[in-house]
């Protein structure tokens, strides 16, 4: 089986630091390219530097880090220190790396990777807000027949919202960008609330994590846990949602879920339901189908799945 060609565009954050460690420990499935780096969860300085700081947990500090863009396209900054603690990563420890800083900024390193890549060859995977996808779709369109797919983690239709009543952090953070990448005619894969939250990280589910015996599966535990104590109130003992390692385990083993083709829009004008995934997943309008929609997860078998990934380390 030859691995798929891969860019991870995330804005690290407790679940990217889980899915990057998926990722990282799947190198049969995934040649992993390169990391780019937006701002979200956290700023575009943090989110680089825990990029970098968690390849070196993982023993990859060889993973290019590339840091991109630092503010959505129109609206103002609003990241979720809330959610994630001020460094991003609540729950461990960040020191500063040892990898350096990449000189070149994400949009060049997407430039140079998909000019000299065949046709539909490399899939972005996209974690955090689409604003550096938007930027490379909307100034280098050339370069999209590169592109084999996009998986997204955003959106909601069923499950409302996590940031706003009505809509997903990544949509609402910069609902410009989504726009553009939801209408840029590649095929896109988009795992939002309504499958995530079938992905929890209940108490069973964590103690078979925290009996892991390594580096990076300890790591994975503290976030998870630390994820859990601050959601406990919201949650109780559902657990908190595994948001963006869906999107990993989708690479892997696609058949962990299930999804409709349909039509997804997303609303950037309206105060009230500014960001929101407008789903026609009964097909009520004629718009034709833009994404593959997955609401449906095998949880039992993403668990297994990353409990055996992080036993790799």
């Amino acid at each position: 089986m030859t691995a798929k060609s891969i860019i991870i565009d995330c804005d690290p954050g407790k679940d990217d630091a889980i899915a990057l460690f998926l990722a990282m420990a799947s190198e049969d499935e995934l040649d992993i390219l390169g990391i780019t780096t937006v701002a979200g969860n956290v700023s575009l300085e943090l989110t680089q530097k825990n990029a970098r700081f968690l390849c070196e947990i993982a023993g990859r500090p060889d993973l290019p880090v590339f840091a991109g863009a630092s503010s959505p396209l129109k609206l103002p900054l609003v990241t979720a220190e809330h959610v994630h603690g001020k460094s991003g990563l609540e729950g461990i420890e960040v020191v500063e790396p040892k990898m350096p800083e990449q000189t070149r900024g994400a949009q060049q390193f997407f430039i140079d990777t998909l000019s000299m890549a065949v046709e539909q060859s490399i899939t972005l995977v996209a974690t955090g807000p689409l604003t550096n996808i938007a930027l490379l779709v909307s100034k280098h369109p050339e370069l999209l027949t590169k592109i084999k797919q996009i998986i997204i983690m955003g959106g909601a239709r069923l499950e409302g919202g996590n940031f706003s009543p009505s809509a997903e952090f990544n949509m609402v953070v910069d609902p410009h960008a989504a726009k553009i990448v939801l209408n840029c005619g590649l095929p896109l894969v988009v795992m939002g609330l309504d499958v995530t939250h079938q992905v929890r990280a209940n108490k069973a589910r964590r103690e078979q994590i925290k009996n892991i015996d390594n580096k990076v599966a300890r790591a994975a535990s503290a976030l998870l846990d630390y994820s859990h104590m601050q959601n406990n109130k919201r949650y109780a003992e559902l657990g908190a949602a595994i948001h963006d390692p869906c999107t990993i385990a989708y690479l892997i083993k696609p058949s962990l879920f299930q999804g409709v083709e349909c039509n997804i829009s997303i609303e950037t004008d309206s105060p009230l339901t500014l960001g929101h995934t407008a789903v026609d997943y009964w097909g009520v309008t004629d718009k034709p189908a833009n994404a593959l929609w997955i609401d449906l997860a095998d949880a039992d078998g993403f668990f297994q799945l990353l409990n055996e990934r992080l036993e790799r380390f």
